[in-house]
């Protein structure tokens, strides 16, 4: 950790424009995964907490003009902007030592990607957005001519729970969209990694013009806390990342009150290396499933190499793994940092254990801790071959460092293995002919696609997945235009 850095975390909440302790003046530890030391205490909010938050957010939303004052939402974020950019250089140091994350990995997605964007893409979309939209005139049901329009408009109270593996970036896009929308927001952080959204509520209390209940932070380390959100009758719209699990739930709990749903769920992403590929530059893209310790929804997971050269893939793939740098997330040059906790671990670990039951060859790591770290959440880079796409390692979610690959026979066998999944997050393509890899990418049932190592992920790109990994887009237009509803108006012509 930088020497000049002091890290702060309060234990408090934001609600209604105050920085409050939890009513029952309860914290909880947070803990850094690479360690298992303590890094600070919480607040620990319980149920009347999230709906003293939800009632400041519905009066705020009611109430004040937030909802359409363009230029005021406009002066408010970019004070907020400014406010963040301020202590980056302490959310880095923070985002390492309560995420785990590499500290190369906040010099992009944990931190400076989003620092960089994702406020300021939603600020320009509130000045260049069709908030309105002139349908031209035509004949009224009663005679004579109509003028009709179409006017956008804030959807009301969004309920925004972020995860813990990528948790400012989660924050920042959510609360970029939703807020230049002109919606009232209560965030709910993952109890993992609280620090740096009490961070954020700290910035905005103290320096912009949020008002009072707009921005709510409520922190709590029991998960039942958010679920208030998704029953409450005041919440219009929730804005979830995390497990494909929890979302059914909020589904399931949200039909009650019809809650609008944006939902960036699970992913089990297949990587296609076709026969023409390049293997020396193709077969890197497997390091990704390293990368924060493979906790990565869209991260590709599922690598399907062509039988007529799965030796020689596989034989690649085994000595770039035995040779990922893992361990202190502190060092610039670590890939693999640690799991987020203990149980997080175990669960990794169980299904290293299920995948060599099952009968997939171990060709790299397993269960046992990486040489020389006895403490810490960590994990080896574990690499498993002759993978059948009905084993359970092939078809679930693992987030941790685990690559799966499976041979293919052709390009119609590639997209019938990448498709035989109940997931449609993301999808990978890489061969020599660009014409062939996106014929197969057009094949591919997700939401997000890269041929031959294009970046899908940006302010402007949406983001999001098919069947079980999500409903709805984040980012683009697609991202903004969710947090609002759309009203049809009609007047007779004078």
């Amino acid at each position: 950790m930088a020497e000049n850095v002091v890290i702060r975390s309060e234990a408090r909440l934001l609600i209604d424009g105050k920085l409050v302790e939890a009513e029952s003046g309860k914290t909880f530890d947070n803990v850094n995964p690479a360690t298992e030391e303590v890094l600070g205490q919480v607040a620990d909010a319980s149920r009347a907490d999230m709906q003293r938050a939800i009632d400041a957010a519905r009066r705020a939303f009611d109430e004040t003009d937030w909802s359409t004052n363009h230029a005021f939402r406009k002066h408010c974020l970019a004070q907020l902007q400014e406010a963040l950019e301020s202590e980056r250089d302490e959310y880095r140091e923070e985002l390492i030592l309560e995420v785990g994350c590499p500290r190369s990995m906040t010099y992009g997605p944990q931190l400076d990607a989003p620092l960089d964007a994702a406020l300021k893409y939603p600020m320009k979309l509130i000045d260049e957005f069709p908030w309105e939209i002139d349908l031209g005139e035509a004949p009224g049901f009663r005679g004579g001519i109509d003028t009709r329009k179409i006017w956008r408009e804030a959807v009301g109270v969004v309920g925004a729970i972020v995860p813990w593996n990528v948790p400012l970036e989660v924050t920042l896009v959510k609360l970029g969209q939703a807020l230049a929308t002109g919606n009232a927001v209560v965030l709910k952080p993952a109890p993992d990694t609280p620090f740096n959204a009490t961070r954020l509520g700290r910035l905005a209390a103290e320096h912009t013009d949020i008002p009072p209940g707009v921005l709510n932070v409520v922190t709590s380390s029991d998960h039942l806390v958010g679920e208030e959100l998704t029953v409450s009758p005041k919440v219009d719209l929730i804005s979830f990342t995390g497990s494909t699990a929890t979302g059914k739930r909020i589904m399931e709990k949200g039909a009650a009150t019809m809650k609008r749903l944006f939902l960036e769920l699970g992913g089990k992403s297949a990587n296609i290396i076709l026969d023409d590929a390049d293997f020396s530059t193709a077969l890197m893209s497997g390091i990704a499933a390293c990368h924060h310790a493979g906790q990565g929804c869209a991260m590709p997971t599922r690598m399907l190499l062509p039988r007529s050269r799965y030796a020689e893939g596989v034989e690649f793939l085994a000595s770039m793994y035995a040779n990922v740098p893992v361990g202190d997330p502190q060092l610039q040059d670590t890939v693999t940092g640690p799991v987020i906790s203990a149980k997080q671990r175990e669960r990794v670990l169980g299904y290293i254990q299920k995948g060599i039951d099952e009968g997939a060859t171990l060709a790299v790591g397993g269960v046992g801790r990486p040489k020389g770290l006895d403490k810490g959440w960590f994990v080896q880079p574990t690499l498993f071959t002759d993978v059948d796409n009905s084993m359970t390692i092939a078809r679930e979610e693992i987030f941790g460092p685990v690559l799966v690959v499976i041979p293919f026979e052709d390009d119609d066998d590639a997209v019938r293995i990448a498709n035989e999944s109940e997931y449609g997050l993301a999808g990978y393509v890489g061969s020599a002919s660009l014409d062939r890899a996106q014929a197969v990418a057009r094949r591919i049932r997700a939401g997000v696609i890269s041929v031959n190592g294009g970046s899908y992920y940006a302010p402007d790109v949406p983001f999001g997945g098919y069947k079980h990994s999500g409903v709805g887009r984040q980012n683009g237009l697609p991202g903004f235009d969710q947090y609002l509803e759309v009203k049809s108006v009609a007047w007779p012509k004078p």
